[in-house]
């Protein structure tokens, strides 16, 4: 007997969110038709707009603000590095505030580090947007019998999916197991170096015993397979391709009307 787990606190009840009534095939598609046209120009107006309009889309998603940060957080540590290589290395143009071996800062390298930056932002979001409430099976279906990939390829996302979890399960039981034997209070980056390998080993060792169990019972058998949950496109998933849509042109007239828009080749 499965017992139903209460609905996370942030986020509102599965199945209640405008966003769960979407394909998760549609979702693949989303995500890219927000990418493709944002990484064809450099300007932050464009990527500042597009981070605009998707958090204005927030309460589609059934997320809250906190846990969209939460995930986010992640890229945001990444964001200074990449901007800081456009910073000291970019092309340089206007005044120039600083010049040592190789590196320039100047107003183009300024801006173009913003911009960079805007640009992982807006590229990240969506995927926590579109991707943070599926079930993974319902997109494996989905990959399956709306995109038609091979059923060992879906396989195989689906198992790599459903083992994500365990890792913040092994994470947590490292950091509460170091703590009570008195060795996880000091040497931060040590501690986390350390904790690091040992989840690579155990991630090695899962995927080991999961790939010959899935094997053993015939998952990579090439056959037709059938599928328990049916995946269907419906009306509210071309209305979700329109909006997506939407909000890119939004975003690049933002651009180009403020005269930041920028070719990436140019």
């Amino acid at each position: 007997m499965t017992v139903p787990t209460p609905p996370a606190a942030d986020a509102v009840p599965r199945g209640t969110a405008w966003l769960d009534g979407v394909n998760p095939a549609t979702r693949v598609l989303l995500a890219l038709l927000l990418s493709l046209p944002l990484l064809a120009t450099i300007d932050p107006v464009s990527g500042l707009a597009a981070v605009a309009l998707q958090l204005l889309c927030l309460p589609l998603t059934g997320l809250r603000l906190g846990a969209v940060l939460r995930r986010l957080l992640p890229v945001l540590l990444l964001v200074p590095v990449a901007g800081l290589s456009m910073l000291l290395y970019a092309e340089p143009g206007g005044r120039v505030y600083a010049s040592f071996w190789l590196a320039t800062i100047s107003d183009d390298s300024i801006a173009l580090a913003f911009a960079v930056g805007v640009r992982i932002i807006a590229l990240a979001l969506p995927t926590i947007l579109l991707f943070g409430r599926v079930d993974p099976i319902e997109l494996a279906g989905a990959l399956a019998q709306v995109w038609r990939l091979p059923s060992r390829f879906v396989l195989g996302v689906l198992a790599g999916t459903r083992t994500l979890g365990l890792f913040l399960d092994d994470w947590r039981t490292m950091s509460l197991a170091r703590r009570a034997r008195g060795v996880g209070d000091r040497g931060i980056l040590r501690r986390y170096a350390s904790m690091a390998f040992v989840l690579l080993v155990f991630a090695v060792r899962r995927g080991t015993r999961l790939a010959t169990a899935m094997e053993a019972r015939g998952f990579g058998a090439p056959i037709a397979r059938t599928w328990a949950r049916p995946s269907r496109l419906s009306r509210r998933d071309a209305v979700a391709i329109t909006g997506a849509i939407v909000l890119v042109a939004l975003a690049l007239a933002a651009a180009v009307a403020a005269g930041t828009f920028r070719f990436v080749w140019s």
